[in-house]
C-alpha cells in the first residue's frame, strides 16, 4: 500500500515489505528490488532461468514475467517505488507532488526491458553489507517516518543504492550461460550445433554442459530444444500457421521431427496441444 505522510498531506508512492514472500510479482506500475537475505530461489525471468542464492539482489519492474519454480529456505525483503518516485518534489509543505522536467537517470538500467538485462545485478561480497545497510536504513525510514524529511532521506538511500548497483553491474561481464542464452534467443529459428554454442561461450562442450546443468537443470543442446518447443506452443496456441511453417519457424529442419520432438516432451501432438490450449485460452 502506498505510504500517508504523517507530516504532510500527501501520498507517497512507495512500499517496504520487510517479510517478502516473492508472490504477487512484479507489483503493477512499480520498480522492486528485492534483497534475498537467505536461501536460495530458482525460477524463469523473462524466458530465462535464474538462480539465485543469498546474499543477493533482484530487480524487477512491472513489465518483467517472472515464475518462482522452488524456494528453499528463502528469506527476502523488499522496496517498490512508482518510477516517477525519483522525478518529484515538493511544491510546499502541504501540497502534492508534481513531476519534474529534470529525470533522474539513476538506476533504470536495472529495470530497462532490454533483451541482455538480466534482473540479478552483479553484487560482490564486499558491496553487500553497504546495500543492505542502506536498505536496512530505507526501511525503518518508511515505518518511522522520523521527521518531515523523511521523503528526501528515503531518495538519498535509494539514489545511492541504484547508483552502486548500476556501478557493479556495468562492471561485470557476462557469464559463458548467459551468453550462450542470449545467442539461442537471438538464433533459435536457424541450425544451431553445439559447436556453435562451446564457440560463443569461448568453453569445451564438457564446461559448457556442467555450467548449464548447474543453471538450468539441462545441457545447452537440451536448452535450446526446450526453448524451441515452447516457441512452438506459443506459435500453435495463438496463430494459424501450419506445423510445417511452424517447424521452419523455431529451427526444426522438417516437420516430421519436429511432431515427433514435441510429442516426446508434452505427451501430445502439436494439433491435440493446439486444441486444448485454445481451448483454454478461450475459458480464461
Amino acid at each position: 500500500m502506498p505510504q500517508i505522510d504523517r507530516h504532510k498531506d500527501r501520498i507517497v508512492n512507495i512500499e517496504f515489505v520487510a517479510a517478502e514472500d516473492l508472490n504477487g510479482l512484479p507489483y503493477p506500475e512499480r520498480f522492486t528490488i528485492i534483497f534475498i537475505t537467505s536461501g536460495s530461489i530458482n525460477g524463469i525471468l523473462n524466458d530465462r532461468p535464474i538462480a539465485i542464492t543469498a546474499p543477493d539482489i533482484l530487480c524487477l519492474s512491472d513489465n518483467d514475467k517472472i515464475q518462482i519454480i522452488e524456494k528453499r529456505n528463502a528469506s527476502a525483503q523488499s522496496f517498490s517505488y512508482h518510477p516517477d518516485f525519483l522525478n518529484t518534489l515538493p511544491i510546499s509543505e502541504t501540497e502534492d507532488y508534481f513531476p519534474s522536467h529534470l529525470k533522474i537517470q539513476t538506476g533504470l538500467s536495472l529495470f530497462q526491458s532490454i533483451p541482455t538485462r538480466r534482473g540479478v545485478p552483479f553484487v560482490t561480497e564486499k558491496a553487500y553489507p553497504q546495500l543492505f545497510e542502506w536498505f536496512f536504513v530505507l526501511g525503518t525510514e518508511v515505518y518511522a517516518q522520523s521527521d518531515a524529511n523523511w521523503v528526501c532521506r528515503i531518495k538519498k538511500y535509494l539514489i545511492q543504492i541504484l547508483g552502486l548497483l548500476e556501478d557493479l553491474d556495468r562492471q561485470s561481464e557476462q557469464s559463458p550461460v548467459d551468453l550462450v542464452l542470449e545467442y539461442i534467443h537471438a538464433n533459435y529459428a536457424d541450425k544451431i550445433s553445439l559447436d556453435n554454442l562451446t564457440k560463443c561461450a569461448h568453453l569445451n562442450r564438457v564446461s559448457l554442459n556442467k555450467m548449464f546443468q548447474e543453471r538450468c537443470g539441462c545441457t545447452a543442446m537440451g536448452y535450446l530444444l526446450s526453448h524451441r518447443l515452447k516457441v512452438a506452443g506459443d506459435l500453435l496456441t495463438h496463430t494459424g500457421m501450419g506445423l510445417n511453417e511452424i517447424a521452419r519457424a523455431t529451427g526444426f529442419e522438417y516437420d516430421t521431427y519436429f511432431i515427433k520432438q514435441f510429442t516426446a516432451k508434452r505427451g501430445l501432438s502439436p494439433t491435440e496441444y493446439r486444441n486444448i490450449s485454445r481451448q483454454f485460452s478461450s475459458a480464461q
